[in-house]
């Protein structure tokens, strides 16, 4: 257990970051998921609905540091590439 101040406050610091990550991690990933859903189920329409709420939250998971930028491109680029084949 912390003895000072600062490292108490440190740990309760962490934790509330610890719980915003989850948030966003869950969040990119289940509308992701749910564009994936909808390309195995052959709906183009609702896939390119999705689509943009998909990528607004990858995004946000990159600039809160939940994932890489590079990991965010290339989940971007491969939703892309599934609908246009559609």
């Amino acid at each position: 257990m912390a003895n000072t101040s600062s490292a108490k406050k440190a740990i309760r610091v962490s934790e509330r970051k610890r719980i915003i990550n989850l948030r966003v991690n869950r969040k990119y990933k289940e509308d992701r998921k749910a564009v994936m859903k909808s390309i195995a189920s052959k709906d183009k329409a609702n896939a390119e609905k999705l689509l943009p709420t998909a990528f607004k939250s990858i995004d946000k998971a990159v600039k809160g540091n939940v994932i890489h930028k590079n990991t965010a491109a290339r989940y971007k680029s491969q939703l892309a590439r599934l609908i246009k084949a559609l």
